[in-house]
């Protein structure tokens, strides 16, 4: 995320300056001394799993667009991840869910490589085996998926991890 992002300052409106602090270049105001701190962005996303196969959305947005992800998504402001995860799951494919261990936590980064925050991955199983899941929200497709059919369309480095880890678990060689 660019430092440039804003130009003038929220509490006073006068132009923004980078300046050095505590040894990185942060945009600061020279009237009231305000400095602006960025903020990692915080994902979520679940490893759903029902007898041997695991969930996975085709997103119809981007970044990825077309690809296969875990569904998930990012946190509101003052929501924990937990409850983040239920929201989203709900959103993108209808579905309530039991959240278990987090199983990775890894670096979102941009397509530059810059990073922009974190996401952490939960295991989950859905409440109702017998629900189907639906493509809501920013989804055009929500399957089930076995070890051995596992789409080549995957969408992020933490989805491909965790279903490689998934999958050797699951299907050991």
């Amino acid at each position: 995320m660019s430092q440039h992002l804003y130009q003038y300052c929220p509490r006073c409106a006068h132009a923004l300056e980078d300046r050095p602090f505590e040894g990185k270049v942060r945009r600061s105001c020279p009237a009231c001394n305000f400095i602006h701190f960025p903020d990692p962005k915080v994902a979520v996303v679940a490893l759903i799993e029902a007898h041997d196969r695991v969930l996975l959305i085709r997103r119809a947005v981007n970044p990825a667009r077309g690809q296969w992800a875990l569904p998930g998504g990012y946190m509101d402001a003052g929501e924990l991840p937990i409850s983040a995860l239920h929201r989203e799951v709900r959103e993108e494919v209808g579905l309530e869910i039991a959240i278990g261990d987090l199983l990775e936590i890894f670096p979102m980064v941009n397509g530059n490589g810059a990073s922009l925050g974190i996401v952490l991955a939960y295991h989950a199983r859905p409440l109702d085996v017998h629900v189907e899941p639906l493509a809501c929200d920013d989804v055009d497709e929500a399957s089930w998926f076995g070890p051995e059919a596992l789409p080549a369309e995957l969408a992020f480095e933490s989805t491909q991890r965790l279903l490689a880890n998934w999958r050797a678990r699951v299907h050991p060689a």
